[in-house]
């Protein structure tokens, strides 16, 4: 009976462990997945991007607004930006 529990107690330590490498995999491999998702909100709505990094991805062609507050966006994407910027932050992303 303890021999049972005990190789049930390192199964789901054995996944447990799996699945926190697997979120940390993930939150690594999708800080461009993010960076995109909420540049690309910004490029649709017409924000001229000041980084060389934005601007090699994105490009500048048709852009009309310099200040990134003074792009209209709706209520859930500004929701949705700030939601991203947390996730961001709390991934460590740059």
């Amino acid at each position: 009976m303890k021999i049972r529990a005990y190789r049930y107690l390192i199964g789901v330590l054995v996944v447990a462990a799996s699945s926190i490498g697997a979120i940390a995999a993930a939150s690594a491999q999708s800080c461009q997945d993010l960076w995109v998702e909420r540049n690309s909100y910004y490029k649709q709505a017409g924000y001229c991007f000041k980084t060389s990094r934005a601007i090699s991805y994105f490009g500048n062609g048709g852009c009309i607004y310099d200040i990134e507050a003074s792009v209209p966006l709706p209520r859930n994407i500004r929701a949705r930006i700030a939601e991203i910027t947390r996730i961001e932050r709390r991934s460590g992303c740059n």
